[in-house]
């Protein structure tokens, strides 16, 4: 029984359990973010496209452009692990910007989503995309070491 306490309680990170549940982790959010997120900005699933809240006041185009790839493009680069921490910056731009302005003074069950969302990708901006990723294959071949 101590055993079996002890176990529970030490951590698990560097364990393959732990690179495949950071796999699928980083999989589903970013999955979840494009369906729910990114297709309704060019117009799938919707009647016309959803036009983005400009809460900081920039070019229009600049912010539907920069919106639409960090709920689109960057979850791509994330399923894939390539670039992972860099991808994880836009989104989070969107969905901090989300929470701490635009939905700063609704009820906690309207910006719950950005702060759900803005935690997730904090996550995998911290620890990376894990093992299973073309950034670890990169890293582990030294493709792009100095010569």
């Amino acid at each position: 029984m101590k055993n079996i306490f002890f176990s529970l309680m030490r951590s698990n990170v560097g364990t393959k359990l732990n690179d495949v549940a950071l796999f699928f982790f980083r999989i589903a959010v970013s999955i979840e973010l494009i369906y729910a997120h990114g297709l309704k900005k060019i117009g799938i699933g919707t009647a016309l496209a959803e036009v983005v809240p400009n809460p900081l006041g920039l070019p229009e185009a600049l912010n539907q452009v920069f919106a639409t790839a960090a709920n689109l493009v960057m979850p791509i680069f994330i399923i894939l692990g390539l670039m992972t921490r860099l991808a994880t910056l836009p989104i989070l731009a969107v969905t901090l910007t989300g929470y701490f302005v635009l939905h700063f003074n609704d009820p906690i069950l309207v910006k719950d989503v950005p702060f759900m969302y803005s935690l997730c990708f904090l996550l995998i901006c911290f620890t990376g995309a894990g093992k299973y990723s073309v950034d670890h294959y990169i890293i582990s071949r030294n493709l792009f070491r100095r010569k």
